[in-house]
């Protein structure tokens, strides 16, 4: 890929994923109706049921970027084939919160040539907070609300996230032996972006690009474990090798 390609993208990509993510961001605060929150009679390329939502937020992200590669959208798959990018999106992370009024949710964009990352979106739709790192450089944030410069890193972290934990309950059970706590909110994409905040960030299950791409490409500079059940995320190597352990032997 050529240094004129990588500059075009540097700029107007993503300006792209910042309006798309102020439209949605926009519309679900100014715009939404009752029969958004119902379901739609399509099923995901994902395999969940699919809000109407879910619908308007894909066609939000559809119209931005589609000129800048093949979408692969959680709710409808890879639309067309014939561009050097790939941009995998996932519309709506976390539908059933947003669906309950449960307040975690946001979308995540990654931008992929030739299967390598080259940027990677998480926005906070609840928070107003889009978290990006694009091209190899640092890691930025846009605001959607304002004033809102002083959400900053905790430094004295005393919680963990564990998505899907009620699926493994023998790992929820080692985790209370060393009296480590731990939530699981709900929102893959956002809290495997936000994993300087918490001790660590472990997913468990069916791992998908939708959920992960963007997010693994943002923490980069973490200590990150992954198989095809796990994938965890601490910035604390001591942290990070005790949950390895744990998360290996199940």
């Amino acid at each position: 890929m050529n240094t004129e390609v990588t500059d075009l993208y540097k700029s107007s990509f993503i300006k792209a994923v910042i309006l798309a993510n102020k439209e949605l961001f926009l519309y679900i605060n100014n715009e939404l109706k009752d029969d958004d929150l119902n379901y739609s009679k399509q099923i995901g390329f994902g395999g969940d049921k699919t809000l109407n939502i879910d619908l308007i937020a894909e066609n939000i992200f559809i119209k931005h970027l589609s000129n800048f590669g093949n979408i692969y959208s959680e709710e409808c798959g890879k639309l067309s084939t014939d561009k050097i990018f790939d941009i995998v999106i996932d519309p709506l992370d976390g539908s059933d919160n947003f669906s309950s009024n449960l307040a975690y949710y946001g979308t995540s964009v990654a931008l992929v040539y030739k299967d390598k990352t080259l940027a990677g979106f998480i926005c906070n739709l609840v928070s107003g907070v889009l978290t990006y790192r694009a091209f190899d450089e640092k890691i930025k944030k846009e605001y959607f609300f304002e004033n809102r410069d002083s959400l900053l890193v905790s430094k004295n972290k005393k919680m963990a996230i564990f998505e899907r934990a009620y699926s493994y309950p023998e790992i929820c059970t080692k985790l209370r032996q060393i009296k480590q706590k731990f939530r699981s909110p709900g929102a893959v994409a956002i809290s495997l972006c936000d994993s300087k905040n918490y001790d660590f960030v472990l997913f468990a299950g069916n791992i998908r690009e939708f959920d992960i791409l963007a997010s693994l490409y943002i923490c980069n500079d973490l200590f990150l474990y992954k198989t095809d059940k796990f994938v965890l995320i601490s910035e604390n190597k001591q942290k990070f090798n005790q949950i390895k352990e744990i998360i290996k032997n199940n």
